[in-house]
């Protein structure tokens, strides 16, 4: 950006993939179809979510305007499990002294990737996150992760086809 070599990286849970899984086509932003449609990376408005504790990122589509960053190669995106995400959390609250929230744990869990590869090429790199909030009232995902009761979910290929059929027939963005 205006010469400087910036990487936007979006992270995501891997349990649901919209940014790293799903199309890039027009989509209600409600399963009741009641908005416009609206140019997103979708799951497709009927897609139910699997059971994560990342709550806030569980949603079929992805903002508009991260679609299209994404769809002009402006971004990247990248997914996580929530174990590696909880362990990302844990690391920063005992370095920073204060608990994110489950969703701030998947960027987190991404800058801490930066950050090893950065110490690993031997590189000085200035990592900036987007920390959306305390996880303060999200201390029972904690008590699971400590207590080994997470268990890490990669969405199906088979549920992504089948969410996706709700689609059929709408417009693909140009």
């Amino acid at each position: 950006i205006h010469g400087d070599d910036v990487e936007i990286i979006g992270a995501e849970p891997a349990a649901c993939p919209t940014m790293t899984k799903a199309p890039y086509i027009y989509d209600h932003g409600d399963n009741a179809r009641m908005t416009p449609l609206l140019a997103m990376h979708s799951l497709g408005h009927d897609f139910i979510p699997p059971p994560v504790h990342a709550g806030g990122l569980r949603y079929h589509g992805m903002a508009p305007l991260v679609s299209a960053a994404l769809q002009n190669q402006l971004m990247t995106a990248r997914s996580y499990h929530q174990n590696r995400c909880y362990e990302a959390a844990v690391t920063w609250a005992r370095t920073e002294g204060f608990v994110p929230a489950p969703e701030t744990s998947h960027a987190l869990a991404a800058a801490i990737e930066e950050a090893e590869r950065a110490k690993e090429e031997g590189k000085a790199r200035n990592i900036l996150i987007c920390y959306s909030g305390h996880g303060l009232m999200d201390l029972v995902g904690f008590e699971k992760y400590f207590a080994g009761e997470l268990q890490d979910y990669d969405l199906p290929q088979e549920m992504i086809e089948r969410s996706l059929a709700a689609l059929q027939g709408y417009p693909r963005p140009e």
